[in-house]
């Protein structure tokens, strides 16, 4: 799941909440109730402007259980730490969402903004990297600035891999195509190798472990 979608989430499920809560204080605050001639049920919250939220009897209902402190700090710092964690994770400087490419109009010709998705680049370079030889997964992520990105991967490589080859192929295949494609022949790339464990490796290990239970 992308940064996107999870923020969009969050900031969906927060204003719903705000929302609904914002609904029952307006319409008790109102009256709405009694104007409507409509009974809400005991439990309800806020069915009359002189209502509180918690009543007298309530606060000394919860109050007297022994878990009521310990939950209504532990709550509410949780809130705030996952608040807090969210803001730090929009803080920290990510991928940039496209790319800016170089227009190719002529001189004295009206120029016009050529932009390319970052993750349409990534699967691109992608694809074309999984298929070169020794290559058991690959992970592409497009960093830096919209006008000045970077490319950088990572290659889990099977065991017994050339990597000088590799890395050859890797420079003359996927990054120098995806240079001309995207009209940026000085588009820098940083490459991080990694070694897959051998099968009978992985196979004893994962026998180690013991069956799953589901």
């Amino acid at each position: 799941m992308s940064r996107r979608t999870v923020n969009r989430t969050i900031l969906a499920l927060v204003g719903l909440g705000l929302l609904l809560g914002a609904a029952l204080v307006l319409l008790g605050g109102l009256d709405a109730y009694g104007r409507l001639g409509v009974t809400p049920p005991h439990w309800w919250p806020l069915t009359s402007p002189d209502q509180p939220v918690l009543s007298a009897a309530s606060r000394a209902k919860w109050s007297a259980r022994s878990w009521w402190w310990p939950v209504a700090i532990a709550l509410p710092a949780l809130v705030v730490l996952g608040c807090l964690w969210w803001l730090f994770a929009q803080l920290r400087r990510g991928g940039p969402a496209g790319v800016d490419l170089p227009s190719p109009a002529a001189p004295g010709e009206p120029h016009f903004a050529l932009h390319v998705r970052s993750r349409a680049v990534e699967e691109a370079i992608e694809a074309e990297t999984v298929a070169l030889p020794d290559v058991d997964r690959v992970t592409v992520r497009v960093t830096g600035a919209a006008r000045r990105p970077e490319v950088r991967a990572v290659l889990r490589l099977a065991p017994g891999a050339d990597t000088a080859a590799l890395v050859t192929a890797y420079r003359d295949g996927p990054v120098e195509h995806a240079r001309r494609s995207l009209g940026l022949p000085a588009l820098p790339a940083q490459l991080r190798l990694r070694m897959s464990r051998p099968r009978k490796e992985r196979a004893a290990r994962a026998k180690s472990r013991g069956p799953r239970v589901r």
